[in-house]
Parts: structure tokens; sequence; C-alpha cells
């Protein structure tokens, strides 16, 4: 009887840790793709920030040839 009441605990406790296991795995499966949309979002961002100083730099030069011509 104390031998099957210890292996059906050890059992039970193997089991607790497979599942802890695949728990960790998933989680961390979820982190690399939430990091991977960071990113993603970073280099939008970026991008958009990019285009929006170039936007100003052609504004300020269209300014100055305007105000040269006066």
């Amino acid at each position: 009887m104390h031998k099957a009441a210890t292996f059906a605990l050890s059992f039970i406790l193997v089991g607790c840790g497979v599942e802890t296991a695949g728990t960790a795995a998933t989680v961390a499966t979820l982190k690399a793709a939430e990091a991977k949309q960071g990113q993603d979002a970073k280099e939008r961002v970026v991008k958009q920030l990019d285009a929006m100083n170039q936007q100003a730099e052609q504004r300020l030069k269209d300014a100055d040839s305007k105000s040269a011509g006066y």
C-alpha cells in the first residue's frame, strides 16, 4: 500500500512538473511574439518620424526659396 501511494504521489508530482514546463514554454512563446510586435511598432514609428522630418525639411527649403525672392 505504501509503495502504491508513493507511486501515485510521484506520478502526480511529475504531471505537475510537465504542466509547469508546458506553461513556461507557452509563456515564453507569447513573450517572444509580444517582443516582435513591439519591435515592429517601433520600426513603424521610426519610419513615420523620418517621413515627418523629411516633410518639415522640405517645407523649410520651400519657405527659404520663397523668401529669397523678396
